[in-house]
């Protein structure tokens, strides 16, 4: 297996201190909170502060992951973050972040693919860093989808949640980013929508009246997309790498729901690999749930070098982002 000398040089996160538990939420759509956790795993989800916005969020995980990187932000080329869910609609966040962090010499931009937007931005980052060696990118992704879910609709409102994670990359020593697989579906991009506060549908009394800036899920369309298409794309990507599924060490994935997760380990036959879960304690945090996680299970110190890690985002769009890492002993928790 060929391996890459850009990979991931340091990780960070932040989820607010605002916790919404099961027991608080329940009352509101008339189900136990024992329903809400059998149903999804979730038992408490954390919502920013009314004075927080997606920037502010990521400028906590991009100060956490740089520290640990040891690197001042004068150091970064790029910046690069994943949202859907903007401070508004310009200026984008990673300029809002780009002039907080005072990183003057970093070209900074959004990209917008909902919940696999971290491994997408990972790709790009990689890619940019590839055409100026030794360079630095910083990797966020935030959301904050309390602000975007109706507070009257079941399906949602227990699931989602708000957060950021972060990753610093650059040369590594051995390791790094092994592969990349990204595939879209724009064909079934109606199963997850916000439909209004766009060129579309503007912003008017009749689409707050609607509660149309809201998101909307069909919600087993999409346990259907990301059972039938996530085991199709590990697959490319594992076959590319030269990897078989019981090779992997660890499992990452974007924290949809946890009952979901579970089934999607089991089906990719990942027999010896520890699956990652943060969806119980901080629910579905979007494209900032994956990075969240890669950051607890980082700090933690179950990630030892050498181990295979395969991170992988799907969502709205409807996209699939996969991503495999081989671990190196450079990035120390």
């Amino acid at each position: 297996m060929q391996r890459n000398t850009i990979g991931v040089l340091a990780t960070g996160s932040y989820v607010p201190a605002w916790e919404m538990t099961n027991a608080e939420l329940a009352p509101r759509f008339d189900v136990t909170p024992e329903w809400i956790e059998r149903k999804t795993m979730i038992s408490a989800r954390r919502y920013a502060a009314a004075d927080e916005a997606a920037s502010d969020l990521a400028l906590h995980a991009a100060r956490n992951a740089i520290e640990q990187a040891g690197i001042g932000p004068d150091r970064l080329d790029y910046i690069v973050v994943a949202t859907s869910t903007g401070d508004a609609p310009l200026p984008p966040v990673a300029c809002l972040l780009q002039d907080a962090l005072r990183a003057r010499r970093a070209a900074a931009f959004d990209i917008n693919i909902a919940c696999s937007g971290f491994v997408y931005a990972l790709a790009v980052a990689r890619s940019l860093i590839a055409e100026r060696p030794g360079g630095h990118a910083l990797v966020v992704a935030t959301d904050v989808w309390s602000r975007f879910t109706d507070p009257g609709d079941r399906g949602t409102s227990v699931l989602l949640a708000d957060g950021a994670g972060a990753a610093v990359i650059g040369p590594v020593g051995a390791g790094g980013i092994v592969e990349t697989e990204l595939l879209t579906h724009g064909d079934q991009s109606d199963l997850l929508v916000v439909e209004a506060g766009g060129s579309r549908r503007p912003a008017s009394h009749d689409t707050v009246d609607e509660v149309a800036h809201t998101l909307r899920m069909r919600g087993r369309a999409v346990t259907e997309f990301v059972t039938g298409q996530v085991p199709t794309t590990v697959k490319e990507l594992l076959a590319r790498a030269g990897v078989g599924p019981e090779e992997v060490s660890h499992f990452i994935p974007h924290q949809a729901n946890g009952v979901l997760l579970t089934g999607l380990a089991d089906q990719l036959g990942l027999v010896n690999a520890q699956t990652h879960l943060t969806v119980e304690r901080y629910g579905n945090s979007g494209a900032a749930s994956l990075p969240v996680t890669l950051d607890e299970a980082h700090r933690a110190g179950h990630l030892r070098s050498g181990d295979l890690v395969l991170l992988v985002g799907f969502g709205g769009g409807m996209s699939v982002g996969a991503s495999l890492l081989a671990w190196n002993a450079e990035v120390s928790p």
